[in-house]
């Protein structure tokens, strides 16, 4: 029997997936998988349902029908603390708390594996390190949360989801707040973080040319439903992006 290739490997996938609140689907009948060591990313309108599909991946929300699976296992059946082994997040807004240094807050990212007093154990801690390295923040480690930018404060919080060791790793709308040069180190540490350990990444993104700099397929949501999925090449044509976005 032939070996899947570690690229070829299925880390998410949803079948017939609606989404939405109250039983009331605002994306519906969706099948779509996720890779690993690919970025998918997510578009469409305002209100199209992509931060509703992204909370239902990540168990915030439940599905309004349909299942979603995480390596063959049904996410519906797995623990809180499997959920949190396999997947991470990144959301757009990063918390500001008062009394972290920024390496406590990497540190954070490790609860899935620590007792219950959280202490890191040599293992984490090496976590912790390789998290801050490959995004580029060793120097900010004694440095307060509250004391750095919003660019350095999100490339913390992507260290945090690194050190977490998910398989697939969840964005939603990460950049929106940053100035050019941080969605560019932003971008150049995921791009990086996806070749090193061939993570599956899904992310919602509004910023088209972030989207062609980054992604290697798109999921287009329009009117309740996926209305195209294939290649960033396929998806980014000047003509479907006006269809897309209502622009004629």
């Amino acid at each position: 029997m032939d070996t899947v290739k570690e690229s070829e490997k299925k880390i998410i996938e949803a079948e017939r997936l609606s989404v939405g609140y109250a039983h009331k689907a605002v994306v519906s009948d969706m099948d779509f998988s996720i890779m690993s060591g690919e970025i998918v990313a997510l578009i469409g309108e305002n209100g199209s349902g992509k931060s509703t599909l992204l909370k239902t991946l990540i168990k915030d929300l439940p599905p309004v029908s349909g299942k979603v699976f995480i390596e063959g296992r049904e996410t519906g059946k797995l623990s809180a603390n499997d959920i949190a082994k396999a997947m991470a997040i990144v959301m757009t807004r990063s918390v500001k708390p008062d009394y972290f240094t920024c390496y406590d807050m990497v540190a954070s990212g490790r609860y899935p594996y620590t007792d219950r007093l959280g202490r890191l154990k040599s293992e984490d801690k090496k976590a912790v390190e390789e998290a801050m390295r490959l995004t580029g923040i060793e120097s900010l480690s004694e440095k307060y949360v509250t004391d750095i930018s919003d660019g350095q404060r999100q490339l913390i919080m992507l260290a945090r989801a690194i050190a977490q060791d998910p398989q697939i790793l969840i964005l939603d709308e990460p950049t929106s707040f940053l100035d050019i040069r941080h969605k560019l180190l932003f971008s150049k540490a995921v791009k990086a973080l996806v070749s090193d350990r061939h993570l599956a990444v899904l992310m919602s993104i509004h910023e088209l040319d972030l989207v062609r700099e980054m992604s290697d397929r798109i999921i287009a949501l329009k009117d309740g439903r996926i209305d195209s999925q294939g290649s960033t090449e396929e998806i980014l044509t000047d003509g479907y992006i006006k269809e897309l976005f209502r622009l004629e």
